[in-house]
């Protein structure tokens, strides 16, 4: 039996998904170049030397369960998430951290004030585990893009994962590391496979809950058909010109970023200032244990 051994830690799941969901449906990859000359492009662009990469990290603190008089207890989770930004010039320094908490429910509640911190009411849409994850994940966006709309003084602003919450950031740039849908028809899918270490594919424009250019780009050369890919997106209020010329800027900045083996789990994909300003981050969110602690002193 011939297999191929994925360098990224298993215990992240994998950068590509096996069976993704189709979306090609949604997509017109001849934005840039017609469909039938779709190949690798070199990007005709010095890179960026002043870069901003902005990320979040979030963790549960604690499930809580809310009274309700003469109801079933609501269900709740106290969450701790931060967002931050590293600027990238001459060094790396990170410029913003910023650390929130909350309760997450769709139940009524009340701001719970701990030693650790205060955790305001963030009201959910449901308090399923799943509505609440997303309520998580939406806070945390949001506080992403708070951070990069006040930091965005430079050449380039990486925000790490779809840009979403963060497209309203002038010149901001979606930087997706692991693939869960597939966005070309399956005759342009090869291109992804012979993409050469600092290349681009074509744009292509997607138009679901809002319109976007993407490309995907080889940051270096890994194992497996994903190894070392990554689409990369801009909100679609630009020129198709404008974003090739973004794109092309990106593609020759991004790969001297990547990260090796040896240092990162998620490597070559998570590149170096994300995945410091993921370890600060997570060490600003404070000792769990402690916030346990501190939640449970609260409730008495």
């Amino acid at each position: 039996m011939k297999f191929t051994v994925e360098t990224w830690d298993p215990d992240y799941g994998a950068p590509s998904e096996p069976d993704l969901v189709d979306s090609s449906e949604n997509v017109d990859p001849s934005v840039e170049v017609a469909a039938q000359q779709w190949r690798p492009l070199f990007p005709e662009s010095e890179p960026a030397h002043d870069v901003l990469f902005v990320d979040g990290v979030r963790r549960v603190d604690a499930n809580l369960w809310i009274d309700r008089e003469g109801r079933f207890p609501g269900f709740g989770l106290a969450a701790t998430y931060a967002a931050g930004a590293v600027r990238c010039n001459s060094a790396a320094t990170v410029v913003a951290a910023e650390v929130r908490r909350g309760v997450f429910t769709g139940a009524d509640a009340e701001p719970v004030a701990t030693v650790m911190g205060t955790y305001d009411v963030m009201s959910t849409r449901g308090s399923t585990p799943e509505e609440l994850w997303l309520g998580i994940q939406e806070r945390m966006g949001d506080l992403e893009g708070e951070v990069a709309e006040k930091h965005a003084d430079v050449a380039l602003v990486v925000v790490d994962g779809p840009l979403s919450h963060r497209r309203h950031v002038e010149g901001a740039v979606g930087y997706v590391k692991t693939q869960h849908v597939q966005y070309l028809p399956d005759e342009l899918r090869s291109t992804l496979g012979s993409l050469p270490v600092g290349c681009r594919t074509p744009l292509f424009l997607t138009t679901t809950s809002w319109s976007r250019f993407s490309w995907y780009l080889r940051l270096a050369n890994g194992t497996g058909p994903a190894g070392g890919l990554v689409r990369c997106e801009v909100k679609a209020d630009m020129t198709v010109a404008a974003a090739a010329q973004l794109a092309n800027l990106v593609t020759a900045s991004l790969p001297r970023f990547a990260s090796a083996r040896h240092k990162d789990p998620r490597a070559p994909q998570n590149l170096y200032p994300i995945g410091g300003l993921e370890r600060e981050l997570r060490r600003r969110l404070g000792d769990r244990d402690l916030a346990i602690r501190a939640l449970r002193r609260a409730a008495v």
